[in-house]
């Protein structure tokens, strides 16, 4: 090994030696330390990417697909709650390929690969409900595929096509869908879902779709389309209204100087109306006209009287010839019939009323019939129907906004303490840290000052031989310091420059030399010494 690597080497073992207890104890540390997250990185780094394999599937396909990945003896992640597996990317498609071919998912929906097994024989029943299971099926994967939704299951009403009726019903469906722990749907999701369906059947209209969700809730009704409980029907309309006319007086009166309240009555419940009006166009020809005209002429009397008292006919006195003429017309005119057919959805809005508070101190100048007819306007007050507005200019209690404005401020000091104590903490930590880096450094930086050795060859040690010699030290040993004796050593086993056999002068001298070094730099005397001792041992 090379003389440098042996002298780092070297080095590093006596400054090891030098550590105490509590170094040596986090220097331990910090290598496990090292060597741990050197084992973590190497782990993560080495470890497959996983992929889903399958996801939506049932107890039963689940199992017997890791049943698959065991025998074949492929690692596997479960999430979903078992739902959906996931394998290392370079197994994916081997085994899908082996799932297809094994009939998994055999749970699948089907959807147009129904078709795909009907036989030729198959009657017309059998290739409408099939062809309807298709569609069904077809849905239901594509909402599943919808960010959040778990699963979905599509049943569609489509009523047969017949030329025995005049009218036809127009097909509906039905969506259920199953959502991922804490996910909801959310209005647009809903509409996008109302939307795909009624796009995918022939004839059928967005209120046509009802959506419901696992928890039981409508997201959309047949004839209404997507809405919520009726309770929060009612909210949002009386939310809506109340911010726009808060909006409003925000601007007339200042904002904390009016306050609005709006309390709508609203029908739950959903009819269908059916109307039929019948009207005449004027100047239209009739359809038909049929005139019947009767005449008789004769002389004498007339065949009958009239009745009595006591129901006996009296001969009538008339003086008539006898003639009798009559005209009858018969006239069918056309006519105009309107069927009219309306639902009327739930949500309806039977009466709503608005209710407004003015400060008094701000409505000096204040005329409060204009600001009723602007709430009016704003909040949509139809008066027929028996909507109300009431404008009150009050007093406003100031001891809860005084009381509020407190909070906040106090909420703000806080905040504002808060962060700026976390601000202090944070400094103080790198404070803390650099200081205590600077003074580590210093502290290395004296050590490494005391503890620094300049290793001298024994041909640096001939070369500077007349810097060491005795008369060349500059005061004399005090008579309490015993010189440093050592034994002359071998004249063989240090032969020097000079050549064979020659020595550092006498042994004498020799010692001489080391008492001047060991005066003048004992560190330096010591490594010295440590050199000569290291060159002896045998190689």
């Amino acid at each position: 090994m090379p003389a440098q690597i042996t002298s780092v080497f070297r080095r590093l073992g006596n400054a090891i030696r030098e550590f105490t207890v509590a170094q040596r104890t986090m220097a331990i540390i910090g290598v496990a330390v090292l060597a741990l997250g050197t084992a973590a990185l190497t782990m993560w780094a080495t470890q497959p990417a996983y992929t889903p394999l399958y996801s939506g599937l049932s107890g039963s396909d689940a199992n017997t697909i890791v049943e698959q990945l065991r025998t074949d003896g492929v690692s596997y992640e479960l999430s979903d709650g078992g739902a959906t597996i996931l394998v290392p990317e370079a197994d994916v498609y081997d085994q899908r390929l082996k799932s297809a071919a094994a009939g998994l998912p055999s749970s699948s929906t089907g959807g147009y690969s129904l078709l795909d097994t009907m036989g030729v024989t198959a009657s017309e029943f059998q290739q409408s409900v099939t062809y309807k299971r298709a569609l069904e099926g077809e849905l239901a994967a594509t909402i599943e595929a919808m960010k959040g939704v778990q699963t979905a299951s599509v049943r569609l009403a489509i009523p047969e096509a017949t030329v025995f009726t005049e009218e036809t019903n127009d097909p509906t469906a039905s969506v259920f869908v199953g959502t991922q722990n804490g996910v909801t749907l959310n209005a647009d999701q809903v509409q996008a879902i109302v939307h795909l369906t009624s796009a995918s059947i022939d004839g059928m209209a967005p209120t046509d779709v009802a959506v419901i969700d696992a928890a039981g809730v409508v997201l959309s009704a047949v004839g209404v389309g997507a809405t919520g409980s009726a309770g929060q029907q009612a909210s949002d309309y009386e939310e809506r209204v109340r911010g726009s006319v808060q909006a409003m007086l925000d601007k007339v009166v200042g904002p904390g100087n009016a306050t609005v309240v709006v309390a709508a009555d609203m029908s739950y419940q959903s009819a269908q109306v059916v109307e039929e009006s019948f009207t005449v166009p004027e100047n239209a020809p009739a359809l038909n006209e049929a005139v019947t005209t009767e005449s008789y002429t004769g002389a004498g009397d007339a065949a009958a009287g009239v009745l009595g008292p006591d129901n006996i006919a009296v001969p009538a006195e008339t003086t008539a010839d006898g003639t009798f003429t009559s005209e009858d017309t018969t006239r069918n005119n056309a006519i105009n019939k309107v069927t009219e057919t309306r639902t009327v959805p739930a949500g309806e809005i039977n009466r709503q009323t608005v209710s407004v508070a003015v400060n008094s101190a701000v409505a000096d100048d204040l005329n409060v019939a204009d600001v009723t007819s602007l709430v009016s306007s704003a909040a949509g007050i139809d008066v027929a129907r028996g909507d109300a507005v009431t404008v009150e200019v009050v007093s406003f209690n100031a001891a809860g906004a005084d009381a509020a404005a407190a909070a906040l401020a106090e909420a703000a000091a806080a905040e504002e303490a808060a962060r700026n104590a976390g601000i202090l903490q944070v400094g103080l930590i790198v404070a803390g840290t650099v200081i205590a880096f600077v003074l580590g450094l210093i502290l290395y930086a004296r050590r490494s000052r005391r503890q620094s050795r300049q290793a001298i060859e024994l041909s640096d040690l001939v070369q500077a031989r007349s810097a060491l010699d005795a008369p060349t030290v500059p005061f004399a040993l005090p008579p309490q310091m015993v010189p440093l004796h050592i034994d002359p050593l071998p004249t063989q086993a240090y032969p020097l420059s000079g050549g064979p056999g020659a020595l550092l002068g006498g042994g004498d001298q020799r010692v001489a030399d080391i008492d001047a070094l060991a005066l003048r730099d004992p560190q330096m005397a010591a490594e010295m010494l440590r050199g000569l001792m290291d060159d002896r041992q045998p190689a």
